[in-house]
């Protein structure tokens, strides 16, 4: 399996891991609270990182990395309010829509294309996301779930972004300015809904800042070695992580069906994972943006 695949579902699987944290949190502990601790724990970590490994902070392109960093801190905040009220397989399902903008996305502002294999492997990924989702067992038609598509939404774009910006900066980098922001964002939304934690709740928030951390490297990671389209497709194995976790931890729904979907992911993955993508160009007006 070629290495973005690989960081692409490596990152996938922790970022499951991430949500079964939040989902847990966020019975004692309001949304704005987790994004809050969340981001600070991530860009007090990065920052040491960026110390330790020398890399310094840029003084050009700071627009879009700002642009980036507002984005995913809207998505994080739209997508751990999805899953604190609807259950945690229901919003994976919402925020897996992503790819779908992605493609949009980053065809018109990256001029990134699907070529003739990746056309040819893609039905088996939407036919897997069917079967994991099970449309007619969702349960979640609430303005929840609205809040949940948006979220896929700003996730295409701040994916759009990252890409961009991947050929630029170093993700260290990327990732601090994703984090700063979220910790900017989310700090005036928590001020009157501020619950000090239990300490369960605090190893909660640690857990969620280190391990959302590691993945957000991996996920930056995957998407300096490969196509956004790629990655944001393979990225529906996270469905299958998601609804397992939900079975586990809350005994939501987990069918014959769900399985059967993962395995068509994975094995889609498999063989997306031998192709070549064609090399992404960036669109010139995202370029005059940068300067």
């Amino acid at each position: 399996m070629n290495k973005g695949i690989l960081l692409a579902v490596t990152s996938s699987l922790t970022f499951s891991i991430m949500n079964v944290f939040v989902k847990a949190a966020s019975e004692t502990i309001p949304v704005s609270e987790i994004v809050f601790f969340r981001s600070i724990i991530g860009a007090f970590l990065i920052f040491l990182l960026m110390r330790k490994e020398k890399v310094s902070f840029s003084k050009k392109g700071v627009p879009m990395l700002v642009l980036r960093g507002a984005l995913g801190s809207l998505y994080l905040v739209a997508y751990f309010f999805t899953i604190a009220h609807i259950p945690l397989g229901d919003a994976s399902i919402l925020a897996h829509l992503s790819p779908f903008f992605a493609i949009m996305l980053s065809g018109y502002f990256l001029k990134e294309k699907m070529n003739r294999n990746m056309v040819m492997l893609f039905p088996l990924f939407i036919v897997g996301a069917i079967l994991l989702i099970n449309p007619f067992s969702y349960n979640s038609y609430t303005v929840y779930a609205l809040v949940g598509v948006l979220s896929a939404f700003l996730a295409a774009c701040a994916a759009t972004s990252i890409r961009y910006l991947s050929t630029r900066h170093h993700k260290y980098e990327i990732v601090f300015y994703f984090l700063a922001s979220g910790t900017l964002v989310s700090l005036p939304l928590m001020w009157n809904e501020f619950v000090w934690p239990t300490p369960l709740g605090w190893f909660y928030l640690l857990c969620i800042g280190v391990v959302s951390l590691i993945g957000q490297l991996v996920l930056t990671s995957a998407f300096t070695h490969e196509n956004i389209m790629v990655v944001e497709v393979v990225r529906y194995i996270g469905i299958f992580f998601n609804v397992m976790w939900g079975f586990v931890f809350w005994g939501e729904t987990l069918g014959v069906l769900s399985f059967v979907g993962g395995a068509l992911i994975i094995g889609a993955s498999i063989a997306l994972s031998k192709q070549k993508m064609p090399e992404a160009k960036i669109k010139p007006s995202l370029v005059r943006l940068n300067r």
